[in-house]
């Protein structure tokens, strides 16, 4: 195996202040995820909507603080999964409830109107 000859080059990076803190994971970016991800696996028994909707305050929060720190808190991606996840089971909390809305007004329909005596009743 040859390489080429000469320097790789290299991107120039301003140094920086030595007051400037480390890159930090936000810890809500995380707490998003696991609530998105719970409230998307809880979201058809209609119990993902609690999850999801402290996921999104949660979300709000996070997106603040990130937006406040100028750059300083990661998790980024892990905190637009995490609402999209959210989001994800809040619509199939909505769905499972539409679908038992329609069952029971089909079954309600579908039951005898009026008194239903009994056959040796005239």
């Amino acid at each position: 195996m040859t390489t080429a000859p000469g320097q790789v080059p290299v991107v120039y990076q301003p140094p920086r202040h030595p007051l400037d803190p480390d890159p930090a994971p936000a810890s809500k970016a995380r707490a998003v995820f696991a609530l998105g991800l719970m409230a998307a696996l809880t979201g058809l028994f209609v119990g993902g909507v609690v999850p999801a909707t402290v996921a999104l305050h949660l979300a709000r929060e996070a997106r603040r603080e990130a937006y406040a720190s100028g750059g300083y808190l990661t998790g980024a991606a892990r905190l637009r999964r995490g609402e999209r996840l959210a989001w994800t089971g809040l619509v199939l909390a909505a769905l499972a409830v539409v679908a038992l809305v329609v069952i029971g007004v089909v079954r309600y329909a579908e039951a005898p109107f009026g008194r239903d005596f009994a056959p040796n009743v005239d």
